[in-house]
């Protein structure tokens, strides 16, 4: 089953989408356009049943096989929201919203979903049903759990789950995936020191809250290198240290930090969680100040099924040739959410030779597109095979 025919002759068509998705970005639960285009989309194809509002923006189509006798129903995700990025590409088919882009590639996922489903409605070449799926919000906004706790899963029978995101830097329209843990979970801190404030001239007087902040950052780096086994996944980071003066001869009476921790295991999570509060609580004490940490949890560890992901792997290989085994990624991806409803697989597509996501100068590489559909429509084909 390599690349389908058909996702070659479509390949101007799903473009075309692509870039208008992509020209009209929309921002976390605010998919109201490309919601509706989506919506618009299945239904001309013909689809079964089209639902929308579902976690409030999201779009759900559902698609019968010749046969359902199998009773089998696989769910397809793909997100549908943009970041809140300036582009600067350049492309004569750019953001037209300033401070908005589809810096992540939501655009192509989209449009790659709409593809394999209009392919899918065509043939309907399958014993069960497909239940294609239009997430908003997953920059941030949990539009996975969101769906998931308006009954996405019950409401649909939905019995497995697939996932699929671009990845800039592999082979254009190349496959990588890997069982178990794969994307972080993502937690964030925000940390208020108080002190003493005083003149800069008279640093005896006060309880310097910059030294304070100063000793928390490099000690909250021991999470890693001194509590965490070294042969698992911890980051650390502070990303913002802003003090209540920005005098010259001024020592601030306070000091507000905030960051990020991203783990592999719930285990670890829990251990960091912990760890980062007994340390600030420590140096404040020590430096005889005080602090309040807020802490929250976000996206959990998104874990690939060992079952589903040979699948996936397996279908790859028809399409692309290959499937390789994908690297550990720290960053986080709301997927996970409906991995823990059902079980299923996420993988990586190769976008090639591009700027990283999340950046202004990234753009989704269209010629992925016939590649990433053909994986979408495989995975309905071959895990419900039509009878023969």
């Amino acid at each position: 089953m390599p690349v389908k025919n058909r996702f070659a002759e479509l390949l101007d068509e799903i473009t075309a989408v692509r870039r208008d998705i992509h020209q009209h970005p929309e921002i976390l639960y605010e998919t109201h356009r490309t919601s509706a285009l989506v919506a618009d989309k299945l239904r001309a194809f013909g689809c079964d049943e089209v639902v929308t509002g579902i976690g409030r923006t999201g779009v759900v189509g559902v698609i019968k096989g010749n046969s359902t006798g199998s009773g089998r129903v696989i769910g397809l995700r793909a997100d549908m929201d943009a970041l809140p990025i300036h582009e600067a590409t350049g492309v004569d088919y750019a953001s037209k919203t300033p401070g908005a882009m589809h810096a992540c590639g939501h655009d192509g996922h989209t449009a790659m979903l709409l593809g394999a489903a209009q392919y899918l409605a065509e043939t309907r070449n399958f014993d069960g049903t497909a239940v294609v799926i239009f997430q908003p919000a997953e920059e941030g906004g949990a539009g996975a759990r969101e769906m998931c706790e308006d009954g996405l899963m019950e409401r649909f029978g939905v019995q497995e789950v697939y996932g699929m995101h671009n990845w800039p830097g592999q082979p254009l329209g190349s496959f990588a995936i890997r069982p178990g843990s794969f994307f972080a979970a993502t937690d964030q801190f925000d940390i208020a020191l108080t002190g003493k404030g005083g003149h800069a001239a008279k640093p005896h007087e006060t309880v310097d809250t910059t030294v304070m902040g100063a000793h928390m950052v490099s000690m909250l780096q021991t999470i890693a290198s001194r509590n965490a086994d070294p042969v698992d996944q911890v980051v650390v980071s502070v990303t913002s240290f802003q003090t209540s003066s920005n005098a010259f001869n001024v020592i601030p009476q306070g000091v507000h930090l905030k960051g990020t921790v991203r783990t592999m295991s719930a285990e670890m999570r829990d251990m960091a969680e912990q760890r980062l509060k007994a340390i600030v609580e420590s140096v404040a004490n020590g430096f005889g100040g005080r602090a309040e940490v807020s802490y929250y949890r976000g996206y959990p560890v998104m874990v690939n099924h060992a079952e589903q992901t040979d699948f996936a792997a397996q279908v790859a290989q028809k399409v692309s040739g290959t499937c390789n085994e994908a690297p550990l990624v720290m960053g986080g991806e709301d997927f996970a959410f409906m991995l823990e409803e059902r079980p299923g697989a996420y993988i990586l597509i190769g976008n090639g030779d591009t700027a990283m996501v999340h950046s202004p100068d990234y753009n989704f590489n269209d010629e992925a597109i016939p590649a990433g559909c053909s994986w979408w429509a495989g995975i309905v084909e071959e895990r419900m095979p039509a009878e023969r």
